[in-house]
């Protein structure tokens, strides 16, 4: 089997540019846990996930051995809407990016998946423009449908 066998061609991506109210709003009204960020070309310039944000959002432990908050309670919701601003380039992943071919076998996806613990994949064509993406669920989905037999 080949990744373009069992690959997801209907792609949710986000720009550098959308900030991370935006990018939560695509997350969770397509119950997704993250995305490839693509230039104006289409090309992949990053990653980001739900525990992009989480970590992003998270209070900052602060003082003596980490134990006091540097926010107050009633004030977290104030800092979230403030961050919320941010463009996703500020918290995306942007190095050591990691992508598929169509043309990849279907071993290739596994073993970058487990290695790498990574939730998901961008698929690139040769122009270097996403077209697809395969998750740990896209895997697991076609291991039951393809290879179990019913």
């Amino acid at each position: 089997m080949k990744v373009r066998d069992f690959m997801i061609t209907n792609v949710f991506t986000v720009t550098p540019l959308t900030t991370v109210r935006d990018l939560l709003s695509v997350l969770n009204s397509n119950r997704i846990g993250g995305v490839p960020v693509v230039d104006e070309k289409g090309n992949l310039a990053g990653m980001v996930s739900d525990g992009d944000v989480l970590r992003y959002l998270a209070p900052k432990l602060m003082g003596v051995a980490g134990l006091v908050y540097m926010i107050d309670d009633g004030e977290i919701e104030d800092v979230i809407k403030e961050k919320l601003n941010t463009p996703v380039k500020e918290i995306m992943t942007k190095r050591n990016l990691l992508f598929v071919s169509p043309n990849e076998d279907f071993e290739t996806v596994l073993r970058l998946l487990s290695q790498h613990r990574l939730k998901k994949l961008p698929v690139l064509n040769r122009a270097g423009r996403v077209i697809g993406v395969i998750s740990r669920g896209d895997i697991i989905d076609n291991i039951s449908k393809k290879i179990i037999p019913s």
